[in-house]
């Protein structure tokens, strides 16, 4: 049965989308169909050498990579990101592990996955931000792929300066020396998914892949929100 006080609050405080910030219908969303709709979908999930797995092609070996969107400097996909990272708004990565785990369950190209890892954050930064934004996604995805989410095994031991205006291969070497395993052997012949928000350059995924492959026998597969077009 419905709550009349909750029914009272909504009227005079309505649940706003998250995008277009126009009342929602029902309660419990974030978006609203109008702007659900026009998120713009990549379909990577069943897309062989697809435009993620061709940012690797002689970087790393990475066994397949998908991305649930298309970044856009200024979208809606851009908004939705900043308000999860900077705005405490983490329902968002929720709702988007859950959409994209229904992809990878469905495409059949992640059957061999035994767990998942997320890129970390400086424990600085961490301690300012108070959370990681892609672990709600990973828990998310660890639900629906039923495997594990492992942390503080992939650990980021300094922060990183700006890189805009180093060349890729500048990026992806000052970022290499940004994380290291505390943990090899329980990774030791493993098949891991490792997660993150945006793909841009691919430097900071390309750094931990660097550093996974330190493990024995191990594969690596990608999944993020968001890939920068």
């Amino acid at each position: 049965m419905a709550n009349p006080f909750q029914s009272i609050f909504n009227i005079f405080f309505p649940e706003l989308c998250l995008i277009c910030e126009n009342s929602l219908i029902e309660s419990n969303q974030m978006l609203c169909i109008t702007c659900r709709s026009n998120l713009p979908v990549t379909n990577f999930s069943n897309w062989n050498n697809n435009e993620v797995e061709k940012s690797f092609y002689g970087r790393v070996d990475v066994e397949a990579a998908t991305s649930l969107l298309y970044f856009n400097r200024k979208g809606n996909v851009q908004q939705l990101i900043h308000q999860l990272k900077y705005k405490n708004q983490q329902q968002i990565g929720i709702f988007l592990g859950d959409w994209l785990g229904e992809e990878i369950v469905l495409s059949e190209r992640f059957n061999t996955l035994d767990y998942i890892i997320a890129v970390p954050l400086h424990r600085n930064k961490m301690k300012k931000r108070g959370y990681n934004q892609v672990t709600k996604f990973g828990e998310k995805l660890s639900s629906k792929l039923n495997i594990p989410l492992l942390e503080n095994v992939l650990i980021r031991i300094s922060k990183s300066k700006t890189q805009t205006f180093k060349s890729r291969f500048e990026r992806s070497k000052k970022i290499e020396e940004h994380f290291q395993l505390s943990d090899k052997e329980i990774l030791k012949n493993k098949h891991i998914l490792l997660i993150d928000d945006i793909i841009t350059t691919g430097a900071t995924l390309e750094a931990c892949c660097i550093q996974l492959l330190l493990a024995d026998n191990i594969k690596i597969s990608i999944a993020t929100m968001a890939y920068t077009m």
